[in-house]
């Protein structure tokens, strides 16, 4: 059941306008999304005693407006398309347009249970850098592929073009390292993840950036938020198999990474734990999720107690 002491809006956000509901009300808005438009917005949603704000994730021309918003101290939840869709789903309703859009996501605001804080800013900020970084490196693998099937010239000009991109990728990591350490609590914070052994500074900038909440949450929420939390799949008399799910992708791509060198040879601790599932009868990828969620753990717990790893540390 809704609280009744929540008013809610939901904005539909497009390239060039936004369009506003509010939950169980038949006021609407249109603005431009450009400043005067957000300045607008946040007058209008104080005029109508608004608390909270939901807005779908859309390419980023979100940013700008959630970003006022927020600098407003307006609450603001930022959701993904398929929670939208699926709220939809549940309620029946299949009739699209801007303003019906508007007034779903309003509803989806109003039935959030509990508003989480409002993210770093810089945090924000410099995860674009790093997304960048990511699609470079997307970049290097397809070209890596095309080399395969080339010969002769082509392939020296695909050599030519990895070349390249590893070069604006090593280019790319130093100024977002820079960009980082300008910050004495980031930097601190990304020294205590470069400290854990098999957790490289290229890993410890997508823990940084994409799992800001780590030293914040226990082992359980923190693997889950990562997607490398086992969930059950039982049903009535049968007991299934558990499968990890969900989550941040980019950032469990990078632990996942990270954890087949980290396993291998560079962190005793995931080097005993990879022998001993193995030797037990596990398969390679279940054996290196779970380093993968143990690495997690190390981060979270040295970021929570401030401290370097150590091999002898309990996990939090």
């Amino acid at each position: 059941m809704t609280d009744p002491s929540i008013t809610a809006a939901g904005i539909d956000t497009g390239k060039t306008s936004l369009d506003v509901a509010l939950a169980d009300s038949a006021k609407r808005l249109r603005v431009p999304n450009d400043a005067p438009g957000h300045r607008k917005l946040a007058t209008w949603l104080r005029r109508h005693d608004v608390t909270r704000v939901g807005i779908e994730a859309s390419g980023g021309y979100e940013r700008a407006v959630v970003a006022h918003l927020r600098a407003a101290h307006i609450a603001v939840i930022v959701f993904q398309p398929r929670q939208v869709r699926a709220y939809a789903t549940f309620r029946l309703q299949r009739a699209k347009t801007d303003i019906i859009d508007a007034a779903l996501i309003a509803a989806c605001a109003a039935a959030v249970s509990e508003l989480r804080a409002a993210p770093d800013p810089r945090i924000e900020a410099l995860a674009g850098s790093l997304t960048l970084i990511e699609q470079i490196e997307e970049d290097i693998v397809r070209w890596k592929t095309r080399r395969e099937a080339a010969s002769g010239f082509e392939q020296q000009f695909i050599d030519r073009q990895i070349t390249r991109f590893k070069a604006e990728r090593a280019l790319a990591l130093k100024r977002l390292a820079r960009a980082i350490r300008a910050h004495n609590d980031l930097a601190t914070r990304l020294d205590l993840l470069i400290s854990i052994p098999g957790l490289g500074e290229r890993t410890a900038l997508a823990l940084l950036l994409r799992l800001p909440e780590l030293g914040q949450l226990s082992r359980e929420k923190i693997a889950a938020l990562a997607g490398l939390a086992p969930f059950p799949d039982d049903s009535g008399q049968r007991t299934g198999e558990r499968h990890i799910a969900g989550g941040r992708t980019r950032a469990r791509k990078s632990l996942y990474a990270a954890a087949l060198p980290a396993a291998f040879q560079w962190n005793p601790s995931l080097v005993a734990l990879y022998k001993r599932l193995i030797a037990a009868g596990k398969p390679h990828k279940l054996a290196l999720v779970a380093c993968a969620r143990k690495l997690l753990i190390f981060a979270n717990t040295v970021l929570a107690r401030g401290t370097p790893w150590t091999h002898t540390a309990p996990a939090r």
